[in-house]
């Protein structure tokens, strides 16, 4: 099966053989990204308007939509130019008009012959105490009435197109709709009680109310679920082809671990220990890991990447954690240097900075096997750098990491197992559409003796305050972040926004004590202001989100967050995440600039409420929205045309369980349902996936 199967053909032709669709409305069908009779019928209506005929429009509460059978009375045609031609009509109890702008004499007495039997349907408003339609919808002889649908659909449009236009075209695409072997699993549609695709699909283009536009109306939720099934066998697909990549197996043998356990101040919590077994058991198979490990800010994750990175070592590897910045990959080192001490492991850093006879050096320690864990920036993705035997690459953040570093960098080593931590708790719906092709291993408590976080909510009127605060916290030997907001999305503007609150926080708290860092400094020039306050010798650190990630200053418990409304809460709650990391009780001041809207003032209650961030980004998601969560530009998330992420989280779930079932049972889609499943691939233009499974 090669190409598009031939069933499909009548949906993937061009738009002009639709009934009303000429060259000049197929190109403005283009604008709305509609190009083939396919995406025509994805396009469903947001609207229906009642066209149900009446006997008369008395009693009716105006400005309404009518439908009426009427007698065409006298024609007053309009006195001046640029006037209004009225039209008389009766119906059964009552009187109107039609009324017509730039109206034709000729075209209207041979539409609307005076004495005539009509149907007319349009919009009824009242003009003086008078009842008056003005250019109808619909104006046709009683022998052609069918043609007015009783409840009819309304479709987003563009310029160029009418819903009149829409309408026709959409009736004609239906009729080509191909009888399709069902993809979804039997049980799974029968418990739902879902019609086939090509009857949801007739029944999706005809509403016959509000209640079937919404998402969980059976004909939409079916197509919905179809969507979300592609995707899923889409990641699913990609999945098994990267599994058939032969790994290599990594069986730790406990040595090197038992070492670091033994000297840890504490005990794992039951979720490090999960996910420690959980990593350990998939790095011993024979295929390659692909895993993503999920814990909140402070939930322990550098202990559990150590833990993988040592069964590497144990069984005669090398492993490397890539980190998006320098000041990340220098604060790995640190946190990860004791520990290795405590292994008796060698570990390096390897960054932009290392230059000639040093890096050199480092390269060939590398080589030689004599480096067991490298830590580095995207550095480690050079020409040169070669490993004697990379069993494990670990990858903090992955959002600033795509799977084609991801790949690249496995290729470094003979099909290295890959690890990705991410720090955001993304809601499970949001994880499956984004890490579907991924094992999931989440961190959810806390370590022990992790204080927690006093948040408070305080207007910006009362900013002296704020910093008499500041000023007490400071003499007592605290520090203290303090970040400026995003402004308008103009890197200028927040630029000018932290350097006012920069210059205001020197003068009232002393020129040595503050520090800058934003998003336009040279990165050098960063890394010193970072450094000077990791060392202690600034005390205030105004910042824009640059240091949202990963930054640990153990010393640091206040965190100022100005105009917080405008951030997002997933945001508000890793910059939160900076604080608390030392033995002092650690504050959050959420600054807000009256008057709150009820929706920021929820979302920040939410936040004053609970420091679990996995309750934070769902309440996120549900307010928000699926793009803003993950951040719209870099989130990869599908479009989905009828699917709603974030009301239709459960069949995200299902959909995931049952791609990767069928995949299990019929690898190579081959079977009944297995082709039936391929066709949906075709039909929601999935042809990538295709093609990978071709391949494989």
């Amino acid at each position: 099966m090669k190409g598009r199967p031939e069933q499909l053909f009548p949906l993937f032709g061009e738009m002009e053989t639709l009934q009303g669709v000429g060259p000049k409305t197929a190109e403005h069908f283009a604008q709305l990204n509609i190009i083939a009779p396919r995406d025509l019928l994805y396009s469903l209506p947001h609207g229906v308007v009642d066209r149900r005929r009446r006997a008369s429009i008395a009693g009716l509460e105006l400005p309404a939509t009518a439908t009426v059978e009427v007698t065409v009375g006298q024609h007053r045609p309009a006195r001046n130019k640029g006037g209004a031609y009225r039209i008389d009509l009766t119906d059964q109890d009552t009187e109107f008009q039609l009324v017509f702008f730039h109206g034709r004499s000729r075209y209207l007495t041979a539409q609307l012959p005076e004495g005539s039997r009509r149907i007319v349907s349009g919009k009824l408003e009242l003009f003086d105490g008078a009842a008056q339609m003005v250019h109808p919808d619909y104006m046709l002889p009683l022998a052609e009435a069918d043609e007015i649908p009783e409840f009819e659909p309304v479709y987003r449009l563009t310029h160029g197109i009418t819903q009149k236009t829409m309408y026709k075209a959409v009736q004609s695409a239906l009729t080509r709709l191909p009888d399709l072997a069902e993809w979804i699993d039997p049980s799974f549609k029968a418990k739902k009680n879902w019609a086939g695709w090509q009857d949801a699909m007739v029944a999706a283009h005809a509403p016959a109310g509000l209640d079937d536009l919404l998402a969980d109306a059976p004909m939409r939720e079916r197509l919905a679920y179809d969507e979300l099934f592609a995707h899923q066998l889409t990641l699913a697909i990609a999945r098994s082809v990267e599994r058939e990549q032969p790994g290599r197996p990594s069986v730790a043998t406990g040595k090197l671990q038992s070492k670091v356990l033994a000297a840890l101040p504490y005990r794992p919590t039951g979720a490090q220990a999960r996910a420690i077994d959980e990593i350990s058991a998939d790095m011993a198979r024979a295929r390659r890991m692909n895993r993503l490990l999920q814990g909140d800010v402070g939930a322990g994750k550098t202990l559990v990447a150590f833990m993988a990175l040592l069964v590497a070592v144990e069984a005669g590897g090398q492993g490397v954690m890539m980190a998006p910045t320098e000041i990340l990959a220098r604060q790995h080192l640190e946190g990860l240097q004791p520990l290795a001490n405590d292994a008796g492991v060698v570990l390096e850093i390897l960054t932009g900075r290392d230059k000639g006879r040093d890096r050199k050096a480092k390269l060939e320690a590398l080589q030689r096997g004599d480096i067991h864990i490298l830590v580095g920036t995207h550095a480690v993705f050079q020409q040169d750098v070669a490993f004697h035997d990379l069993r494990l690459v670990v990858v903090d953040e992955q959002h600033r990491f795509g799977v084609r570093q991801r790949m690249e960098l496995a290729e470094k080593g003979q099909r290295a197992d890959v690890l990705v931590m991410t720090a955001t708790p993304i809601p499970r719906s949001l994880a499956l559409t984004q890490y579907g092709d991924m094992e999931v291993s989440v961190l959810d408590e806390k370590p022990p003796g992790r204080k927690p976080i006093k948040t408070a909510i305080i207007s910006t009127e009362r900013m002296s305050e704020v910093v008499d605060h500041l000023r007490t916290a400071i003499a007592e030997g605290r520090q203290c972040y303090w970040v400026c907001p995003l402004v308008e999305e103009s890197e200028v503007m927040d630029l000018t926004a932290a350097d006012a609150r920069f210059k205001h926080l020197r003068a009232v708290l002393g020129e040595e004590v503050v520090g800058l860092v934003h998003g336009q400094m040279p990165p050098q020039d960063k890394d010193a202001a970072m450094a000077a306050f990791q060392q202690g010798r600034t005390r205030v650190l105004v910042a824009t989100t640059v240091i949202e990630v990963g930054v640990n200053v153990p010393n640091a418990s206040i965190m100022v967050i100005e105009r917080a409304e405008i951030f997002g809460l997933a945001q508000l709650h890793q910059l939160r995440g900076r604080v608390g990391r030392g033995s002092a009780e650690s504050t959050c001041l959420l600054m807000y600039q009256p008057p709150l809207t009820e929706g920021g003032r929820k979302r920040l209650e939410v936040l004053r409420q609970s420091e679990d961030g996995f309750v934070i980004a769902e309440t996120d998601l549900q307010m928000r929205g699926a793009g803003d969560v993950i951040g719209t530009a870099q989130s990869g998330l599908p479009r989905f045309q009828i699917a709603d992420l974030e009301r239709q989280a459960d069949l995200m779930a299902i959909a995931q369980s049952d791609a990767r079932a069928l995949m299990t049972a019929d690898p190579d889609l081959s079977g009944t349902r297995g082709r039936a499943a391929r066709t949906l691939l075709w039909l929601l233009r999935q042809d990538e996936a295709i093609r990978l499974i071709s391949v494989g």
